[in-house]
């Protein structure tokens, strides 16, 4: 059975509206029970409760996301995990300048997993988002919302959200909210109207007497009156940090390394585990003994989980050895058949579903399949995670993208109250959304040891376990049929596509079809899909600009020229693709062998083209030479750290394109580690040039898009290159002519 995504005459279409079901599941968890007064009162225990473990004397709390010290200190609570993408200090930088701060005195400390931190103004954004209906998400009470937010729960970092949603429409607000609520007390104090007060570098000034007020000395007063909950914002013009290249606050620690990573943090008296997962997803442990385990030097204790067998030693060689001592035999959970090549089988049975395309009257039909492989987010650090069960509490550290939730399912696994776990997030060398709680077993396994131990005990997946035991990227087939009318342009335009989710609105292009629709046939296997870096727009970025390649080429057109005949003249889309085209040069002579490839994709509010030139090595795999990058994403905070988003973005894409899959056989992932997992080496990253378009459209995800046109203008340069079509990632060697 099929889900028709969208149709739509003359332009792309919309967003369906209506309330999705987890939107109304989420909105039925604030409306039901208890009324407001109950959610006023519970908004109130935990901002309170938030306020006291973060708020020591001398520091005066402004709705406990930030706080302001006697000395003039500027504390910024984030509610996400930075693991590299600067956001920390681009938050600051979005709120000092509405505050006024002397940036000199900003930090941000990374909120803890309290309900009152829960991401109101996340919660706002991204019901909005999945509900379709913005205005009545925005007439909501902001103690409802807050309800929302804590019982979705929503600390997340992901969907490159924190700027566009915390930092546009949290940070800025509450900055803004929290000067004019210094600048009061500083008119009471003074005895001077307000509006003839200004604010710099975080002091009250009046100008006409002289007389001024450091924000320390204002701060007890100030956070003690009511905050307007609709301050006004700052223009562009008036910015003094957005849009500056300030330096990073968490690259000090990590060049002298006093930054601890999950795998890094140690306790007195820890112990180390060590773990063997069954093979086959789903799988069950069906018997195991022990004491070939148990008589290695060094092992304490060996654990039997459904589907795993647990060692634990004095440290990580030796409950290795511990490990590689045991015969674990496990069930294949009814998977034992299945295999890559059996899921693409089945999903293009189910795209085969699909209706067939009728053009008009003389229209040239076309129709590709196209296929992307199951992806893994291959983190630079794998999944460690340290437990610690004492005097009925249990604590635990580790790196997450959802420290609330994390808090939920340790206390759900350790058979605990909430009350009772102590959750300390940590820096993490990479997620890419594989650590969200939802997709990491290790934080169940964590809770199940540390509960049955003494002392505390730090569970270490290898980089085997990472890659075969992932929550990957979904292997997905998709079928794009289209009509080449007799004026060369497009006029129809259907793609099938099999997967486990609605890519929803990745599924759809920019470009003006007469009639555009997209079906999506759910597809479940026994693997665990998560969120991988750009989510669905990497594949479906790479199947529609793909198809947009082959149409140009059937109607005879250049690829950027056919791409902007069907682009609203003046738009951002043709904006930026036309810079992008500019700047590499698009229709110069190239070298022999080499070719050029041009894709435009929009992902999380930003648009991006990337132009790239590449050619074949030896061995026939492609090599990337120079990449153009040029990004419309409204405003950029911070442009150098948005750049190597950028950067970082493009590299992934090329990587995943170019030689990384999972595959199955037998139900067993086929891969172990980067060996067999091959990442982008760095003699393969070719030269990027990233430029911005700075826009009045609403503020974009930075993170994120810079991923999907990788892969399509990829091929596309092979195509110019071979005249061979790429229709299956990853590339290896099939435009090898």
């Amino acid at each position: 059975m099929s889900e028709t995504a969208s149709t739509a005459p003359q332009v792309p279409p919309a967003k369906r509206k209506g309330v999705k079901r987890r939107a109304f599941l989420i909105g039925g968890v604030a409306l039901v029970g208890g009324g407001l007064f109950a959610i006023k009162m519970a908004d109130s225990a935990a901002r309170s409760a938030a306020i006291k473990a973060t708020t020591r004397d001398g520091e005066h709390s402004f709705l406990a996301w930030i706080k302001i010290a006697e000395d003039d200190t500027v504390t910024l609570y984030s509610p996400h995990i930075d693991f590299g993408q600067g956001s920390h200090t681009a938050l600051a930088q979005m709120l000092a300048d509405e505050l006024d701060a002397d940036w000199a005195k900003v930090k941000v400390e990374q909120a803890p997993p309290e309900a009152g931190f829960g991401n109101t103004t996340l919660a706002r954004f991204f019901v909005a988002e999945m509900s379709g209906q913005p205005g009545l998400i925005d007439s909501l009470p902001l103690s409802w919302l807050s309800m929302i937010a804590r019982s979705m729960p929503v600390q997340i970092t992901g969907g490159s959200s924190a700027l566009r949603a915390t930092g546009q429409f949290g940070f800025r607000a509450i900055g803004a909210a929290a000067r004019l609520a210094l600048v009061d007390e500083a008119a009471e104090r003074l005895g001077v109207p307000a509006a003839e007060l200004t604010t710099d570098k975080s002091t009250v000034s009046h100008a006409r007497s002289g007389k001024s007020l450091r924000y320390g000395e204002l701060a007890e007063g100030a956070a003690g009156r009511s905050l307007t909950s609709e301050p006004a914002l700052k223009q562009r013009k008036d910015y003094k940090f957005i849009g500056q290249d300030l330096a990073r606050f968490d690259i000090p620690a990590k060049v002298d390394g006093s930054a601890v990573y999950g795998i890094d943090f140690t306790l007195p008296g820890m112990r180390i585990a060590a773990i063997n997962m069954a093979p086959v997803r789903d799988g069950r442990l069906t018997s195991v003994d022990e004491k070939p385990a148990l008589a290695v030097p060094g092992v304490e204790k060996v654990f039997r989980l459904d589907d795993a067998v647990v060692v634990v030693a004095k440290g990580y060689w030796q409950a290795q050895k511990g490990l590689q001592a045991l015969s674990p035999q496990f069930s294949d959970g009814g998977h034992g058949a299945l295999s890559t090549a059996a899921i693409f089988a089945a999903q293009d049975r189910l795209n085969s579903e699909g209706q067939v395309l009728v053009g008009p009257n003389g229209a040239k039909l076309l129709s590709a399949d196209y296929k992307a492989p199951f992806l893994h987010q291959a983190m630079m650090e794998p999944f460690a995670m340290t437990g610690h069960f004492k005097d009925g509490k249990l604590h635990a550290w580790g790196g997450v993208q959802d420290p609330l939730s994390t808090r939920k399912i340790l206390a759900k696994s350790a058979g605990l109250g909430e009350d009772d776990v102590i959750f300390h997030p940590m820096i993490m060398g990479g997620g890419f959304g594989r650590r969200f709680p939802d997709y990491m077993q290790v934080i169940d396994q964590i809770a199940r040891v540390a509960m049955q131990l003494p002392y505390p005990v730090k569970l270490i997946w290898s980089r085997e376990d990472d890659v075969k035991h992932g929550a990957y990227r979904p292997q997905v087939a998709a079928r794009i049929q289209a009509a080449l009318g007799g004026d060369g342009k497009i006029a129809s335009w259907a793609s099938d596509y099999a997967q486990n989710d609605n890519a929803g609105a990745e599924g759809t292009v920019p470009y003006t079809i007469p009639q555009f629709e997209a079906r999506h046939h759910p597809y479940i296997s026994n693997q665990v899909n998560a969120y991988w870096r750009s989510v669905n727009a990497s594949q479906h970025g790479f199947f529609n600009e793909s198809m947009i390649d082959e149409l140009a080429h059937a109607a005879g057109k250049d690829p950027y020229e056919f791409r902007m005949a069907h682009l609203p003249a003046g738009g951002r889309h043709a904006k930026v693709l036309a810079e992008a085209a500019k700047r590499a040069g698009w229709g110069s002579p190239l070298p022999q062998g080499t070719g050029r490839g041009i894709a435009l994709v929009e992902s999380f509010g930003t648009i991006v083209a990337e132009v790239i030139e590449a050619r074949l090595k030896d061995d026939g795999t492609p090599r990337a030479l120079r990449v153009t990058a040029v990004v419309d994403c409204g405003t950029t905070v911070n442009p150098r750290n948005a750049r190597a988003q950028i950067e970082g973005g493009v590299i992934m894409g090329l990587s995943s394109a170019i030689g990384e899959e999972i595959t199955l056989d037998q139900g067993v992932v086929q891969q172990n580690s980067f060996t067999d997992y091959p990442l982008l080496q760095m003699a393969d990253v070719p030269v990027i040039e990233v430029h911005f378009i700075e826009s009045d459209a609403p503020m974009g995800g930075i993170g994120e898009p810079g991923v999907p046109p990788a892969a399509p203008a990829l091929t596309g340069a092979l195509f110019a290159i071979t005249g061979k079509r790429v229709r299956q990632l990853p590339i290896k060697a099939q435009a090898k002519a």
